[in-house]
Formats: C-alpha cells, structure tokens, sequence
C-alpha cells in the first residue's frame, strides 16, 4: 500500500454542504472516498459505511441528509456527524468513519490516502 496525494476537485466545487466522491488508486481495489464541506470545514472521510462495509452513497456525490445536517448511509441508514464521523443514529452507533488527511492549496483540494481499500479495517470497528 502506497500514500498518495491526490488532487480531487477545485475548491470552489465543493461548496458549503456539497459532497464530492472520489478514487484514489487503480485496479481491483482502489480507495473510495468522500471530500465534504460542512460549517465552512472540509473533511474527507473513506467512503465505507463502518456498520457493514458498504459505499455510504448511491449515487453520486448524494451523502448528506436531507437537511444536511449528518451524512447518512443509503444502505442501511446510518447517520454520521460530518466533522467527527461518528454514527449517532441507524445501526452503528457510536462507530466511526475512517477519516483521511485533507487541505486546500492553490485553490484545489488535496486530500492524502492509501491507493488501495485492500487490508484498511474499514466496518465492525
């Protein structure tokens, strides 16, 4: 598994309460995950519900609720804080997204992570 940095959007594409889905990596495995803004903060989580390992979305750059308060699992309807990632509705309470490193530079999004979902723990943490 190798750490990459990897340009995922223009900054102004994300804009406050807006998600973004992204991949990092090539192959069978390549890391999913999710870019967001949410009370002027970007946050980037692995986008894998931790209750059963599924993608939270299903369709594209849809995560958040509808009142944009919690990022929500389409699976199985799991609520998350967006700044902390912990579940506080559905069936993992308490459990936690798997954050990555993220930051703005030059007006772009830059978010570091493994290029490869292959060996992360990602659901009955």
């Amino acid at each position: 598994m190798t750490v990459v940095r990897a340009d995922i959007a223009a900054s102004a594409d994300i804009a406050e309460g807006s998600a973004r889905d992204f991949s990092v990596g090539e192959g069978d495995w390549p890391l999913k995950g999710v870019v967001l803004r949410f009370e002027g903060k970007l946050y980037a989580w692995v986008n894998s519900c931790p209750h059963a390992g599924h993608a939270l979305n299903l369709s594209p750059d849809d995560f958040f609720t509808p009142d944009g308060s919690y990022i929500r699992c389409m699976s199985h309807g799991a609520q998350f804080e967006p700044d902390t990632g912990v579940c506080v509705a559905g069936p993992c309470p308490g459990q936690k997204l798997t954050g990555l490193e993220c930051e703005e530079a030059g007006g772009r999004i830059i978010v570091t992570a493994p290029d490869t979902m292959r060996g992360l723990k990602l659901f009955g943490v």
